[in-house]
């Protein structure tokens, strides 16, 4: 093989760019936008970083967050000092880190639009607004709105969530997350350089409800976003036969990050899946073991037993964890009075904010520690019935 074209230079077409060009293959990243600004998210976990260490041991400017707040419906809010730092960056500044890092490994990057792509004698051959390219094999990186319908995956509304929210000129912190009652979503108030991202992400409703209900909660917290600037994002969120039908790979490509669907769909957390799928990719790629057309197969498999399997479980529990009940109560209403009350599930939520809880294993660990931690709930109820509330130690 001896070109690779990345359609697309956000995280994940960036970091396959990286990879491919460090490999020693001819590497083009062709995206009409390069970095920008993209206003949701930003946020790196412990999962991430500690698995790609560049993701924190840099100079570009972020947010060091280690202090969260989770509020639900007849709850308050929960307070919990993260073991494992959030890092919070500017989608722009973020973005560029990895572009910068895919150019001096030596990737060709070209700021065009790819307009459609044809396959001819098991090569592609691209058409962009400056012209043709042809190339062995396409990475797409295109994200959720992908323009190209015969690659990456296949979007149906009941498959996204949306994404809304304001950059407000204030300072804090700490993140704040915000359940509602009736949604499949939440509110999120993150920190980061010289703004807030306050926002909201939900499946199941109409963008202008979801303003209201963020316009709703930002009053009653005093943020003020009359002068702050709007923006809105599309987001997958698959459904159970979504992940079973997903297409991500075919003959000569195979899409990564929101491209491939590959978001989580109880968090919308996607960096971390974009990276991870990139290198994947061009671990498919590089090892060159397999002929051409069986890449795709290689990278199929290989995403399943990684994390794919995982989140098509959590699309199966996903409804179930934001409108599902437990003990006569919202399941979010009771998650923040037991992150109150019960140590371990603090450190099970730790574990779920860091991104090492796996989905698959959540029902085990919280079936195997429900006996402890209502026993946990109890004794600190009696607790705060008995001795005052300023005697406690």
């Amino acid at each position: 093989m001896k070109r690779v074209a990345v359609l697309g230079g956000g995280p994940a077409g960036a970091f396959a760019a990286h990879k491919l060009a460090q490999a020693g293959l001819e590497t083009y990243i062709l995206d009409e936008k390069l970095a920008w600004e993209k206003p949701c998210g930003g946020g790196i976990t412990y999962k991430a970083y500690e698995r790609y260490p560049f993701l924190r041991d840099n100079d570009t400017p972020k947010q060091i967050v280690t202090e969260t707040y989770i509020a639900a419906p007849q709850a308050g809010a929960a307070r919990m000092n993260l073991r494992q730092p959030l890092l919070i960056y500017s989608r722009y500044d973020l973005n560029n880190l990895l572009l910068k890092r895919a150019e001096g490994a030596g990737a060709k990057v070209e700021k065009t639009r790819v307009l459609g792509l044809e396959r001819q004698d098991k090569r592609w051959r691209l058409k962009t607004r400056h012209g043709e390219l042809e190339a062995d094999y396409c990475i797409v990186a295109t994200g959720a709105r992908n323009p190209l319908r015969d690659v990456g995956t296949q979007l149906r509304p009941a498959d996204t969530m949306i994404a809304l929210g304001y950059y407000v000129p204030e300072n804090r912190s700490h993140v704040d997350i915000q359940f509602l009652p009736g949604l499949e979503g939440y509110i999120w108030v993150f920190p980061r350089q010289g703004h807030l991202s306050v926002g909201i992400c939900g499946k199941g409703e109409p963008a202008h409800r979801l303003r209201a209900r963020l316009e709703a909660y930002m009053r009653e917290k005093s943020i003020d976003y009359a002068k702050a600037q709007f923006y809105s994002h599309l987001l997958p969120s698959l459904e159970v036969p979504a992940w079973k039908s997903n297409r991500l790979a075919g003959d000569g490509w195979m899409a990564v990050g929101d491209a491939g669907g590959l978001v989580d769909p109880i968090t919308g957390e996607g960096l971390y899946y974009a990276m991870r799928s990139a290198d994947l990719a061009t671990d498919a790629i590089v090892r060159d073991t397999h002929p051409v057309h069986e890449i795709s197969s290689v990278y199929r498999r290989d995403l399943h037993h990684d994390f794919g399997e995982d989140l098509a479980f959590g699309a199966c529990i996903a409804q179930r964890v934001f409108l599902g009940r437990f003990l006569f109560r919202a399941v979010p209403t009771r998650m923040v009075e037991f992150m109150r009350r019960s140590p371990r599930f603090q450190e099970l939520m730790q574990d779920l904010f860091a991104g090492t809880q796996p989905y698959l294993t959540l029902r085990h660990r919280l079936l195997r520690n429900l006996n402890g931690t209502l026993q946990e709930i109890m004794m600190s109820f009696m607790v705060q019935r008995i001795v005052p509330g300023d005697q406690r130690a």
